[in-house]
């Protein structure tokens, strides 16, 4: 049987999160080589190539196997802190989320300001689209997500935290432009969007669920600007209509510098909290602290 001491798993998993063996040693405060060779170490003990030595380091699908349990030995080596009441000087915890951006600008950051200081843990957030953040949990990158997806990846558990509601917005130079007859889908789909990025779909599919425009093809120019704050302001500032999270936009209905596009219509996005099933002290804390914050701030579904 294969064995993999806790420093090895620690260095493989700093190697991932730095993405260099310079960045990782600077991390572990030991030298580059002492980083080569304990993953050399880690990859005779396993038998596979663990990681792909590109820039940023990636693992393997093999890697992906050890990076989960690297992940979950300093998870247990936390949670045995927590309860021996160590504090300061017990092992601390990288915690690695995947938060989309809207929740990560309206709610997130607010719950992970409320953690308990006694935890002793960092958070590595990464962001990503809620349609696509599992992956991260089936590769063993993170130990939770906020994700739109409800059906568990393995090994992890699932709940639902509540509805972010979007508003369909553009500012009152644009609808004079675009809109002065009214809105449709055939309108809107012809009009000039701002899409987060590419795999923001949620314009499209605020078209897509108009009756007028359910086979139309994407016809307007579409503009992308990956930043909460900025893609609001490309809004205001005319560039084209989107999306935005209803907390966010509902100050700038109201005193008119944003003009909503379909009230009777708003565009719902129900989210859930996925996490490792191990039993941990330190997910179920701040797992109880997301679900109190998010409660505050999203729609019941």
């Amino acid at each position: 049987m294969p064995q993999f001491p806790s420093e090895q798993l620690l260095t493989f998993a700093t190697v991932l999160s730095e993405g260099t063996l310079d960045a990782a040693a600077r991390r572990l405060h030991i030298t580059p080589s002492a980083v080569s060779q304990r993953l050399k170490a880690l990859e005779q003990s396993s038998g596979r190539v663990l990681l792909q030595r590109s820039n940023p380091a990636q693992a393997t699908e093999a890697g992906e196997v050890v990076l989960r349990l690297a992940r979950q030995v300093a998870q247990l080596e936390a949670d045995a802190g927590v309860e021996l009441g160590l504090g300061a000087d017990g092992p601390q915890l990288a915690v690695p989320i995947v938060v989309n951006a809207d929740s990560l600008a309206v709610w997130f950051l607010q719950a992970l300001a409320r953690v308990p200081s006694d935890l002793n843990i960092t958070f590595d957030l990464h962001r990503d689209d809620e349609q696509h953040s599992t992956s991260m949990l089936r590769s063993g990158t993170v130990m939770a997500a906020v994700t739109a997806t409800p059906v568990p990846v393995q090994g992890c558990r699932v709940e639902s935290l509540g509805v972010m509601r979007y508003r369909a917005v553009a500012a009152p130079v644009f609808v004079d432009r675009w809109f002065a007859d009214g809105v449709d889908g055939g309108k809107l789909n012809t009009a000039p969007t701002v899409d987060f990025d590419r795999k923001d779909t949620y314009q499209w599919a605020f078209v897509e669920s108009w009756p007028d425009a359910s086979k139309a093809q994407q016809k307007g120019a579409r503009h992308y600007v990956p930043a909460s704050q900025d893609f609001g302001d490309a809004i205001r500032l005319g560039l084209g209509w989107g999306l935005i999270p209803e907390v966010q936009c509902g100050p700038d209905i109201a005193d008119g510098r944003l003009i909503e596009l379909a009230p009777e219509r708003p565009f719902d996005v129900p989210l859930y909290w996925q996490r490792w099933k191990t039993a941990s002290k330190v997910l179920d804390v701040l797992s109880s602290v997301v679900r109190e914050v998010s409660a505050e701030y999203l729609r019941t579904p």
